[in-house]
């Protein structure tokens, strides 16, 4: 069920039955020579729709840019600054919040945002703990659970790409975008086959130890069919995951 693909009548009927929404939040960034720059959003949203449509759970819009500075030596890279992207979540979960939602789950696609999505946890929580009186708060429960942590899917992406996997432009995530977009798969060859890996700091010397943005992998290995298992393996577990926080106490 999408939020964005429903009346305000369903999501209230909704409501009735759950307080829990799915929220998928990635980036808009350069992923090597085959990858898309909306990979990092295209993954979890992928993911969280075919969860929604088989569970019933409800799925937000995507938040598809986040923190992505050391990436802007690459065309078509968009960022946010770490404050500007509190500020938006914050707002995202008052309006949710308002409604009555409780149990607020964030699925997230890029590495580089984690950090900026703790603090916004925190700046949301602080709110209640700084109230004299937050007796007539709704209660909330915030979770991120990054994609590819969803039980099992590491493990399934090892066995497919046993070398050349890396960090950054892997092939597990492009071959997630391919089943998504399979109009979109590019064949381009890899030189070197499996790229460096270092450090990650800012644009420019980003650019300079990664010239064409892969780090450690080899995204040639992407396929539609890996990224049919991935899609649907991912879907099964972050339906799982999202019933056992949404059932939890506390």
């Amino acid at each position: 069920m999408q939020l964005h693909q429903s009346t305000w009548a369903e999501v209230e009927a909704y409501l009735e039955g759950s307080k829990g929404i799915v929220v998928p939040i990635g980036s808009t960034e350069q992923h090597g020579p085959n990858g898309l720059l909306g990979t990092d959003a295209i993954c979890p949203e992928v993911i969280a729709k075919h969860a929604g449509d088989e569970s019933g759970i409800l799925v937000g819009p995507t938040f598809n840019v986040g923190i992505a500075q050391h990436h802007m030596g690459f065309k078509g890279t968009l960022t946010l600054r770490p404050s500007t992207m509190i500020a938006a979540m914050y707002d995202w979960v008052a309006s949710l919040r308002r409604h009555g939602f409780e149990s607020i789950y964030w699925l997230n696609g890029h590495g580089g945002n984690i950090a900026t999505i703790n603090a916004a946890f925190a700046e949301i929580y602080s709110d209640g703990s700084l109230e004299l009186d937050g007796s007539n708060a709704v209660p909330l429960k915030l979770k991120l659970m990054n994609w590819w942590e969803l039980p099992g899917i590491m493990k399934l992406c090892e066995k497919m790409y046993p070398k050349g996997h890396g960090s950054h432009a892997t092939p597990s995530e492009v071959s997630v975008t391919y089943y998504a977009y399979p109009d979109a798969v590019k064949d381009v060859e890899m030189s070197p086959k499996i790229a460096p890996v270092g450090p990650i700091r800012d644009a420019a010397d980003y650019r300079r130890r990664f010239p064409d943005g892969r780090i450690g992998s080899d995204p040639s290995q992407a396929n539609i069919e890996d990224g049919e298992k991935l899609v649907k393996a991912a879907a099964k577990a972050l339906a799982q995951d999202f019933g056992k926080f949404c059932a939890r106490e506390g």
